[in-house]
């Protein structure tokens, strides 16, 4: 099998969760699309880095992650604040638009996701980042270390400050 194809097998089907994560981390959708793009023709170039029977999920996600900071580093100064669109929550929840059958249910779902939107766009990229990595990615300590570059303690660490933020935030908002 060749390097290209090895690389769309192992790397390509990592897409949603690399789109995942830098939209996170940028809040707009067109620059987490730059940013995985350009990591993902990073992780062509660098392919052969990718040891035989590593996983390829966080040595991807870093890539994107080190993209994201390099966006980030880039625009520094400009206003990045988006909220998520309910196509957007609908894609993180796996939904189809308007599968909620009951309207005051959709409303409540409406504003729940609008306050835990808010809350996770409170949190610093550091923060955000080991929340996504591991509650929406479903990555372990691990990987999460080894996508941020920063020791297991350290992500433990971040994880609950992050976590408690949330909570706090969530629950002055209104949330239980």
């Amino acid at each position: 099998m060749t390097d290209a194809r090895r690389f769309e097998a192992t790397v390509l089907p990592l897409l949603d969760a690399a789109h995942n994560l830098a939209r996170w981390l940028l809040r707009d959708a067109a620059s987490a699309e730059d940013a995985v793009q350009e990591a993902a023709l990073r992780a062509f170039r660098y392919y052969g880095s990718l040891r035989a029977g590593e996983d390829a999920k966080p040595w991807f996600l870093g890539i994107v992650r080190n993209a994201c900071y390099s966006a980030l580093a880039r625009e520094r100064g400009r206003a990045d604040v988006t909220l998520l669109d309910e196509d957007g929550w609908d894609q993180l929840e796996g939904q189809t638009p308007g599968s909620t059958p009951d309207p005051l249910a959709a409303l409540g779902a409406r504003r729940e996701q609008g306050l835990v939107d808010a809350a996770l766009r409170a949190l610093s990229p550091p923060m955000r980042e080991v929340i996504v990595l591991r509650e929406l990615e479903g990555l372990d300590y691990r990987d999460i270390a080894r996508v941020a570059g920063i020791p297991i303690g350290t992500v433990m660490s971040r994880l609950s400050r992050a976590r408690a933020q949330l909570k706090r935030q969530l629950s002055l908002a209104g949330l239980p």
